[in-house]
């Protein structure tokens, strides 16, 4: 018998942390996050994502031994953006038992329909910064820097509760093999041209709360119609950019602005996932030293975020502001960076990604079920 409680007390929360390590031990691909990110991200009290939304968090057991997680999510902030009742999951973790998978989602989804939510999609943790999607494709190699990871049975366990595909995303990797360099060299020339008063500059970390605030609205403007996204409060977007700024590097990290005025950004962040790896989910008390010692010899990066306000979308100013990333890549002896992740539906990301000398690596994918008060 599968039974299934909410989580409570520490102890639970704990639970639920502790769960992917459980599932996960022996998986070589497999990258253990940081316990301590784990947890802020579901403080309610520190995380400014839960001043728009309402979640809950269920633990199921079977014989005393915990097997599944899962945890839904009500934001206002979707709701109102788009004008539905659309609710998320997230934070799957399950053993290979579809009674397992019926159990949590059945519970989560009359918790959904008692808000009124007549939708979920997913997985979400908790939105579209964190991790999205399940893996579909590429189960045997490892994900990039905050991208997700499953094993192969959860599409299976997914589908077996009712859920259909609702979008795929695609993660593009360039290697010094394949990269284009002739591509890189001409568009750049090219589009430079094309807009003389448009200058491409390093994201500026000695005055990083503005450059936060410049970036974050050009996110909500370039986003704001793209599928599943809410726009990102000041708060949340200050508490996004305060763990972004341990990671960038301002060479793989830029802001186009058009006489002077910011319309676009790329932010590209290193690949610690090999150093992660080692960790184990812990910083301390000796992970924080092999994090500093070991991340000069990383030699991939993930081209993480990026966006172009409405007025110049379609004019390949996207391209304008990831191609000097990539240049900087190669130049400073890095060996490949993964585009991701890519809305199987933005033609014009994916046309720039191939033409750069990128292959589709990975694909994760994004499930929907309409919901009947039962």
């Amino acid at each position: 018998m599968v039974t299934v409680r909410t989580v409570e007390t520490k102890a639970d929360l704990q639970a639920f942390i502790e769960l992917p390590f459980v599932l996960n031990a022996g998986n070589p691909n497999w990258v253990p996050p940081l316990r301590m990110m784990v947890r802020d991200t579901l403080d309610r009290k520190k995380n400014p994502f839960y001043e728009q939304a309402v979640t809950v968090e269920f633990l199921a057991e079977m014989e005393g031994r915990v097997v599944g997680r899962l945890c839904v999510i009500d934001s206002a902030s979707y709701k109102i953006h788009t004008g539905t009742q659309t609710g998320f999951f997230g934070f799957l973790e399950s053993v290979d038992d579809p009674r397992v998978t019926r159990t949590l989602f059945r519970l989560a989804e009359d918790w959904a329909t008692g808000r009124g939510l007549d939708r979920l999609v997913g997985p979400f943790s908790l939105n579209m910064m964190g991790e999205v999607g399940l893996l579909v494709e590429g189960f045997d190699r490892d994900p990039s820097m905050l991208m997700p990871y499953n094993a192969p049975h959860y599409e299976a366990l997914v589908l077996d509760a009712g859920y259909a595909k609702a979008m795929d995303l695609l993660a593009y990797k360039v290697t010094r093999d394949t990269i284009n360099r002739g591509h890189i060299e001409k568009a750049e020339t090219l589009l430079q041209k094309r807009y003389p008063t448009i200058t491409v500059r390093p994201v500026n970390l000695r005055d990083f709360k503005r450059e936060a605030r410049i970036i974050g609205d050009i996110f909500n403007r370039a986003w704001a119609r793209n599928w599943g996204f809410a726009p990102l409060s000041e708060n949340e977007f200050a508490h996004l950019a305060a763990d972004l700024k341990l990671l960038i590097d301002p060479t793989f990290a830029h802001v186009a602005e058009d006489n002077g005025v910011p319309v676009a950004f790329n932010i590209s962040i290193p690949n610690l996932n090999p150093i992660l790896k080692k960790m184990q989910g812990s910083l301390f008390p000796t992970g924080i030293f092999r994090l500093l010692w070991e991340r000069r010899k990383v030699r991939e990066l993930r081209v993480a975020l990026m966006g172009v306000v409405p007025e110049y979308q379609g004019r390949g100013i996207d391209q304008l502001v990831v191609l000097p990333t990539l240049r900087a890549g190669w130049d400073n002896g890095y060996q490949a960076a993964e585009m991701s992740w890519l809305l199987e539906t933005n033609t014009p990301m994916v046309n720039v990604a191939e033409k750069v000398g990128g292959f589709l690596d990975k694909r994760y994918r994004v499930f929907e079920k309409p919901l009947v008060a039962r």
